[in-house]
Order: structure tokens, then C-alpha cells, then sequence
């Protein structure tokens, strides 16, 4: 049945056209329960048992997104019209909702309500699309429940009251979701409901149960409409709020507006912002800006104390200043230098599940089993998260996952719900499921549609693969692999062979990653979410399946691969004569680590052929190194971790700094070079939709925390080139042998992120690389662990006509999407690595109280940041700790030279200045244990 929809319409050039909209209509579309009579049973998702069928309206699916993922929700219809709204108000939620409705194991049936010929509705005069859309959805279930008959129940679930209403006098069944949840008698799943503002308990009756505390009251938000005017003017500025790690009130707004950072100080100041929230800010008056060393670190205790002194609109608007530097963190000396602001408003939200645990609060009589509970986030820059909860008791020695609802402007906490537990607070694996769900990072074992992609083991290199006419056989080559130990996911081999005419065939060997993950496929969809895999400290997660990562595509000594080569020939000067790359088969003769490759490179009395091909590849290396940072290229450092973790246990038995030796810089110059040559090809081949890494040049005003510190310890840092900088960071040494490793670790976070971005979307000179002073980059390399690697494959591959480009290269919007996508993964990727690290410090610490020495890098007015060279580790040192001044007098601090000083002038210490640091694990908070560090 065809149903058509006319309407004319004016092009840019004026003319009118006539737009014909064909719909089609169809009668064989199944219901999905397996009850039913009529439909083709071999399709149903639906149970057949005697409870209800669910249909859920629109904002159902929006807001109860937590209950729906709960098991015990079963045997639910989603409507084709429901699930296209969600897309458009929510990817995120309708991402969730896709998983459920893919997976085997949960009874959710997608109904194609739009396109049946019963249950398709036509618009009508005068109608809202929200109107016809609520009118889709009841018309759908009166289909259910004359289709199924006396068969089964049929029950819509919506909170809307005119829904409702219209939908009981049409003779349909329909509950709201709290009254179906309570039929179920499972107080439990009460938790994870969403509730509104107005279901609330009275603020006053909760809140503030001390007498002499002030209620804190928040500056309304301003409406779009009015932001985006005040943008417009100049009068707001836009920006994503970013919480200090060290002291949740204070946050930084980067503005491009003004150029510089926003600092945002005080809970009041922030106006209900999250972590992460687009917001739009004003700046405050110019006496009431501070310098960022001015401001303090806060104390665990302190939490509570905070913002009550500051009610917007009265003569406390501003934060309390004193003439003198406090210790407290709502005070701060007033230095008329970095610009500073609240916020006025929420343009994007960044609200997420948080995971943390309970904190009980008394309630008034009459509550009826509901126990109100402040939630306490691990992660200290989120405040703490007011929920109604029927199973306090069983939930105080748990993690547990809590998500935001609300925040009311009268209310000093957002409002939330509960969602699930995840374990024993303190236990290693609950504690690491933490840092997964609170960098979102997708740990799921991969579906039986994901694993169907993948050929049967075992595997092997076929004859097709060999008489193929696109690879080259390169068996006869002395391939190798150099990675760190234990390494199971090889994703690179190298070979150097010395030609007659004396110079060198050197190839780069990649895994090759697109032959067996083809797109559209549901493995390539699963790589494409996952984006990265993430490294924990006990622990790998893969964004291909195992089968893949460890066996089919890694190039494991003395079995035959397929891989994607980047052959040049080099002089003995390191200068490349020619690049070509090709498809090829290898054979690894050896996987080495870092500390293997070394020692035979440092061996003088090996000469077997392995080691001289090491050798001339180490040559090669050291030199196109010294050119690369000839031309400005940084070396910059970071401070990694490494454990060496019990085999049985997981537990680590020992910490320190990673160690850099020459093999890993050999492999990482050649890493370098390959991608560049890919990068150089793709583009010239693919100008507009090529997947390319760059790394924007750092302003003056991010440079200046490192610019200041340098000239407080009485250095001269030139930035005006990253070719300058490099030269500055070379002549920066001492008689400390960590002076030079401090100073590149500080420039290191002056820096921007690298951020992959299709070629189409910037113009060329934006390309540029800081970093690597390199004009074009790209990811080729990893193609086992980095989705970008499998999309610049499958450009490579086009480009020498090998395939033909898939058709989502032309589509410019969903580039820039996937782009996106994995910048965020590779940010998460990244932050759950430290925080594993975090954690694993934490447990290491606990039975081992340890005095070390440490390097001052920041600070602040309560006291200083140090970094620990020997452990990697950085964190907080107070001088002026809550309870009285143990610290024996006033300090200030003295910001030209960096320094905190005692009044009495009796002490004072400044940046980069070597302490001896006591640590040891404290908990001054129930269920958060921290690294404590204090001042020997």
C-alpha cells in the first residue's frame, strides 16, 4: 500500500517545485510475541508468558533509560516512532536502548508502528508533531491488544498525564511507570526511578539539618535565547567548565572569546555546573579576579564548609578576601591578573552515571522505608549527589552507580537515583570496574553477532593469500618485532637489509587489521564505539575481539601474517630515496622486548645477522631523531608508571618510573615516519576526506604557568617557535639530575591535546603538528588497538587502487562524527590509565608507609604540589592544614619568585625545590582513602 504526501516548495533560485513524498505501507509486519497466532513465531522476542506487553512512550525511553537496562523489565515494544525520537533528543540514550534491543539475552521487540498499514496515522490541521507522535504511539497499542486478544495483557507505560487520560478513554491500558514498578513488588527497581523536582521532599526538611547553616540559594538560569544574545555581544563567553582535580571549588572556562582561561571560584560562582558542562560565563568585576597561585588546595574536609558565605545577589556575591593569603579554601588573596567569572548558564550538560557510595542522612518521620542518602562521587571535583533509597542498609558497604536527575536552584546538592551496585567498597576488581565506568569505557565481552565476523581458528595464511596479485610475498625477509615485554597484541614488525649499492631497504610491517574487519560489518561497528583499547595496569581491554588482537593479526615469531608495509630505501644518511607500500605476507623470525633488542644491540660480541640489522636500524634511527628535533621537534616527558604486578593475586609488588631505552626510541622514529609517509599518500590522493592527527600550536597564555616557573628559578624559555622551546628545553640542566625531566614534564602540560579531524574540515596550514613539527600526521601503525589506523588503512588501500573507498568517506558530517568519537575514547582511554595507576598506587601504599624525596612543581596558598621522581606519583602537600596551624605561623605567598613563604620569614620553600615527603594511605573521609602526603 503506497501513501503519498505533496507539497511545493522554493529553491534558492526562486523557482517553485512540486515534492512528492511516497510512504509505503505494509501487512506483514510481525508483533514479536511468541504467544501470537497470526505472525511468524520464528521472529518473536517477546516471552510467552502471562505478563503484560510494555509499550513505552517517548519520554519513557528518555528518562527511565536506567530501569529499562535493569533485567527485569522484560517483554517490551519499542515503537519505531519512539525510537526516532530518542535518536533526535538523546544518541546517547538511543545507543543504549539499540544494545537492548540487539541483545539475545533481553526480550525487547522493535515495531515498525510507522510503516504498517493499521498503525500508521496521518497528520491532521492543527496538529503538533509531539500531539501526533502521542497519538502514533496509542493508536500502536490498541493494535496490540485487538491483535494478541484475550492472548496476553497489553499495558502503555507514560508519565504524561493527557496521554493518559486519552489513552484510558480509547479503552487502553496505560499506568504510569512508578505505579507498574510498584505491582512488581521490588522496592529495589523503585530506586532506579527518575523522579521530577515537584516529587521531591521539601529542601528544608532534608537539607540543612544543622540550624546555623545558611541555605544557599543559586542565580537562576539565564534561557537560551538570552545567552545566545549575550555571545553575540560579547557580554558571555562560552566554554567547557573544567574542576580543578586538587580543589572541586575552583574551575577554569577556556574562552576563545577572550583568549584565555576563565577561573570560575566558589560552588556559587558555578551555578549547579558539572565537570564537563558547555557553559556560558560573565565575567565578574576586575577587582575580583585572582591569580591562579593564589588560590588554594582543598582540604577532604573541607567539602561541607564551602560556598555558604556566597549568595548571588547579595553584598557576600563575591568570594570572601582578606589582606593576607588564607589556608582556607573559600579564601583567597586578590590579584588583579587572571580573568574570573560565573556561570550564567548551561548550554550542554555533561551529566553521567557517577560512582562513589553513600553517606546516610536522617529524615523526618513518616517516610515510609525511604531513606534519604547524600552520594559521595570517588572523584572529588563531582559534589555530592542527594537520592531516595529503600535499601540503605544493604547499600553502605557498596560502590555503587548513581545518576543525576536534577538541580533544583534551591536545593545545595543535585538530585539523582540510584541505578546499580558494583561491589565491595575497597575490593581491587570493584575498584577497577570504577575507573571503567567513570571513563566510560565499554568492557562488555563482545556479542555472538560481533564474534560471527571473525573467521574460524585456527587460522592461517591460505594459497588464495599467497597467488593473491595485490600482496607481496615477503617471507624471505628478516622480519622482527620490538615491543614491551609480554606484549601479546603485535600490531608492528620492522626490517633493515643493506643494499649493493650501500644504502638500506627499510620496512615498516603493519598488521592487516581490514582484511578481516570489513566495513558495516557489526565487528567494524563494535571497533568503531570501542575506538581504543584501554591499557589498566592488571588488565587489557581490546577493541577487537582476542581471537584477533593475540593470534590472527599479530605478528608473532615464526608464523606467516598478513600485513600492510611501508618499504623506503634510506641512505646511510637516513635520507629517504623512495617509499612504497604494499599488502604483503611476512614472517617474524623474532619477537623481542625492549630489554632484549637492547642488550643485543649493547652486546659487542654478537654479530649474528638479527643483531646487525639492529644495529643499522639504530643508526638510521639516531640520526632522522636528530634531525626531527633539528627542525623543532619536542621531547617532552611524562610521568609514567610501571608496576610489576603478582602473577596469582593482581596485587602490585612494585612501583617506579618507566625506563626509555634506545630500542623503544628506534622503534618509535620509524612508528613516526611511517605515519607521516601515509598521511603524506592519503592525502594527496583524498584532500577532503582523509583521517589525519593534529596538534595545535599552545598559546602564550596556556605557556605562562611554565613561563613563570622558569623565570622564578631564574631561566629564559623561548616559545615563540616550537624549534625555540626544543632549544630552551635542551640548555634547561642543572645540578639536579631530575631538573631537566621536571621542566619537560611541566611544558608537557602546557600543551594542547593531539585530536584526529578529517582533512575536509580544516584548511592545510591547520594540519601542522606542534610536537612533532611535522606538516602532516596521521595514525597508521596500530591498527589492532586504534580504530583511526583501520580507517587510514582503508584510505591507503583506495589510494593504491587496491579497494574502493567505502561510501561513508563521502559523507563529510559522519567523518567528523567518528572523529570525534575518537577523541573522546582516546581521551577516557587515556584518564582510566591513570586513575588504574591511581589505584594501583593506593594498594601498593596502604601496607607500606614510605618517606621519599620529591620536587615541588606548583603553588598555592595553603601549601604545594610535588611530583615524586622515584614513583611517578604527584599530589598535594598542605602547609596550613585544617584544625589549627600546624604549620607553627602565617604564610604568604610570593608570586614573582615562586615561593610560600613564612611571615617571620624563618621558612620558605619554591618550585622545583627537592623535600622529603612522608606517604601513607588515610581515609579522612568514610569509603575515599587517599595518598596522603606530608612535609618531613
Amino acid at each position: 500500500m503506497l501513501h503519498s504526501k505533496s507539497y511545493v516548495k522554493k529553491t534558492r533560485g526562486g523557482k517553485v517545485t512540486k515534492v512528492v513524498r511516497e510512504h509505503y505501507l505494509r501487512d506483514d509486519i510481525y508483533c514479536g510475541a511468541s504467544i501470537c497466532k497470526v505472525c511468524d513465531s520464528s521472529v518473536a522476542r517477546l516471552s510467552a508468558s502471562a505478563s503484560p506487553i510494555l509499550i513505552l512512550d517517548t519520554n519513557v525511553v528518555l528518562n527511565q533509560i536506567d530501569l529499562l537496562e535493569n533485567p527485569a523489565i522484560e517483554d517490551v515494544v519499542l515503537l519505531s516512532i519512539v525510537l526516532e525520537e530518542v535518536k533526535n533528543k538523546n544518541l546517547a540514550v538511543y545507543n543504549r536502548v539499540r544494545a537492548l534491543c540487539s541483545n539475545s539475552l533481553r526480550k525487547f521487540f522493535v515495531f515498525s508502528n510507522e510503516h504498517h498499514k493499521d498503525t500508521y496515522v496521518k497528520e491532521m490541521d492543527g496538529e503538533s508533531k509531539n500531539d501526533r507522535n502521542d497519538r502514533a504511539i496509542r493508536v500502536a497499542t490498541q493494535w496490540y491488544q485487538t491483535h494478541l486478544g484475550d492472548a496476553t495483557p497489553v499495558l502503555l507505560l507514560t508519565n504524561d498525564r493527557e496521554n493518559k487520560r486519552k489513552a484510558i478513554e480509547e479503552g487502553i491500558s496505560a499506568e504510569t511507570v512508578e505505579t507498574y514498578v510498584k505491582s512488581l513488588v521490588r522496592p529495589d527497581l523503585l530506586d532506579l526511578l527518575v523522579h521530577n523536582g515537584s516529587e521531591d521532599v521539601r529542601m528544608e526538611d532534608v537539607e540543612d539539618l544543622r540550624p546555623s547553616k545558611r541555605k544557599l540559594l543559586y542565580s537562576e538560569h539565564k534561557p537560551m535565547s538570552e545567552i545566545t544574545s549575550g555571545l553575540h555581544r560579547g557580554i558571555y563567553h562560552q566554554g567547557k567548565l573544567r574542576v580543578n582535580r586538587y580543589n572541586p571549588f575552583e574551575a577554569y572556562v577556556g574562552s576563545e572569546s577572550i583568549g584565555d582561561e576563565i577561573v570560575i571560584y566558589g560552588r556559587t560562582n558555578m551555578n549547579r555546573a558539572f565537570d564537563g558542562d558547555i557553559v556560558a560565563v560573565e565575567l565578574l568585576p576586575q577587582d575580583q579576579w585572582h591569580e591562579e597561585k593564589s588560590l588554594s588546595i582543598a582540604d577532604e574536609e573541607e567539602e561541607e564548609e564551602e560556598g555558604v558565605h556566597l549568595v548571588p545577589g547579595s553584598a557576600d556575591d563575591a568570594p570572601r578576601t582578606t589582606g593576607q593569603p588564607q589556608g582556607s579554601a573559600g579564601e583567597t588573596t586578590p590579584v588583579s591578573s587572571r580573568p574570573s567569572g560565573r556561570v550564567v548558564g548551561i548550554i550542554k550538560r555533561n551529566w553521567q552515571s557517577y560512582c562513589g557510595s553513600l553517606e546516610p542522612m536522617p529524615l523526618p518521620a513518616g517516610s515510609g522505608g525511604i531513606a534519604h542518602a547524600l552520594f559521595v562521587s570517588k572523584d572529588r571535583r563531582i559534589p555530592k549527589i542527594r537520592i531516595q533509597t529503600r535499601q540503605l542498609e544493604n547499600l553502605l558497604d557498596k560502590r555503587i552507580v548513581v545518576a543525576v536527575d536534577s538541580w533544583d536552584r534551591l536545593s545545595r546538592y543535585p538530585s539523582g537515583h540510584y541505578v546499580r551496585t558494583i561491589g565491595e567498597i575497597g575490593d581491587r576488581d570493584t575498584e577497577s570496574e570504577v575507573v571503567l565506568i567513570e571513563n566510560d569505557i565499554n568492557s562488555r565481552p563482545f556479542s555472538s553477532q560481533v564474534l560471527a565476523c571473525l573467521p574460524p581458528l585456527p587460522w592461517s595464511v591460505s594459497s588464495q593469500d599467497l597467488t593473491n596479485p595485490i600482496r607481496q610475498d615477503l617471507r624471505h625477509l628478516q622480519v622482527f618485532s620490538v615491543d614491551p615485554p609480554g606484549c601479546k597484541d603485535i600490531d608492528d614488525a620492522l626490517h633493515c637489509t643493506a643494499l649493493p649499492n650501500g644504502n638500506f631497504e627499510v620496512g615498516v610491517h603493519i598488521a592487516d587489521v581490514t582484511n578481516f574487519v570489513h566495513p558495516g560489518t557489526p565487528l567494524d561497528e563494535e571497533a568503531s564505539q570501542r575506538g581504543t583499547s584501554v591499557y589498566l595496569v592488571e588488565r587489557r581491554i581490546d577493541m577487537l575481539p582476542k581471537p584477533l588482537t593475540e593470534d590472527i593479526c599479530s605478528l608473532r615469531a615464526d608464523v606467516e601474517r598478513l600485513a600492510f608495509s611501508v618499504i623506503w630505501e634510506m641512505t646511510p644518511e637516513a635520507e629517504i630515496i623512495s617509499t612504497r607500500y604494499t599488502k604483503s605476507i611476512i614472517r617474524s623470525c623474532a619477537a623481542m622486548s625492549y630489554i632484549e633488542a637492547q642488550a643485543k644491540m649493547d652486546d659487542s660480541r654478537l654479530m649474528d645477522p638479527l643483531t646487525t640489522d639492529l644495529r643499522n636500524m639504530n643508526t638510521l634511527a639516531k640520526i632522522m631523531r636528530s634531525r626531527r628535533i633539528n627542525r623543532g621537534a619536542l621531547t617532552l616527558a611524562s610521568a609514567e608508571v610501571k608496576f610489576q604486578i603478582d602473577t596469582e593475586t593482581h596485587d602490585p609488588l612494585d612501583i617506579g618510573m618507566y625506563q626509555i631505552r634506545e630500542a623503544n626510541q628506534m622503534v618509535e622514529e620509524f612508528m613516526l615516519a611511517a605515519n607521516v609517509s601515509v598521511a603524506e599518500k592519503i592525502l594527496k590522493h583524498f584532500p577532503f576526506c582523509s583521517l589525519l592527527r593534529r596538534h595545535p600550536t599552545p598559546t602564550r597564555e596556556m605557556l605562562q604557568p611554565l613561563l613563570l616557573t622558569a623565570a622564578a628559578i631564574g631561566l629564559n624559555l623561548d616559545v615563540s617557535s616550537s624549534k625555540a622551546l626544543a632549544d630552551s628545553l635542551d640548555r634547561a640542566v642543572g645540578d639536579d639530575p631530575y631538573f631537566n625531566k621536571l621542566i619537560r614534564i611541566l611544558a608537557t602540560r602546557c600543551m594542547t591535546q593531539a585530536v584526529y579531524f578529517c582533512s575536509g574540515d580544516l584548511s592545510p596550514p591547520e594540519y601542522h603538528h606542534y610536537g612533532l613539527a611535522a606538516p602532516l600526521y596521521t595514525h597508521f601503525t596500530s591498527p589492532i588497538r586504534r580504530y583511526a589506523d583501520v580507517i587510514v588503512h582503508r584510505l591507503l588501500a583506495a589510494s593504491l587502487g587496491i579497494y574502493k573507498l567505502p561510501t561513508i568517506f563521502q559523507d563529510r558530517t559522519q567523518l567528523t562524527s567518528i572523529a570525534d568519537n575518537l577523541n573522546y575514547r582516546h581521551r577516557n582511554a587515556q584518564m582510566a590509565s591513570r586513575s588504574s595507576v591511581e589505584l594501583h598506587t593506593l594498594i601498593y601504599f596502604r601496607k607500606r608507609p614510605t618517606d621519599t624525596e620529591a620536587r615541588i612543581v606548583k603553588i598555592r596558598s595553603n601549601g604545594f604540589i610535588v611530583f615524586l621522581p622515584k614513583y611517578g606519583i604527584e599530589g598535594p602537600v598542605y602547609l596550613t592544614p585544617r584544625g589549627g596551624d600546624k604549620g607553627g605561623g602565617e604564610w604568604f605567598v610570593d608570586e614573582q619568585h615562586q615561593q610560600i613563604k613564612m611571615m617571620d620569614g624563618s621558612r620558605s620553600y619554591s618550585v622545583l625545590q627537592a623535600v622529603m615527603i612522608h606517604l601513607e594511605v588515610v581515609e579522612p573521609q568514610p569509603n575515599r582513602p587517599k595518598l596522603q602526603l606530608s612535609l618531613l
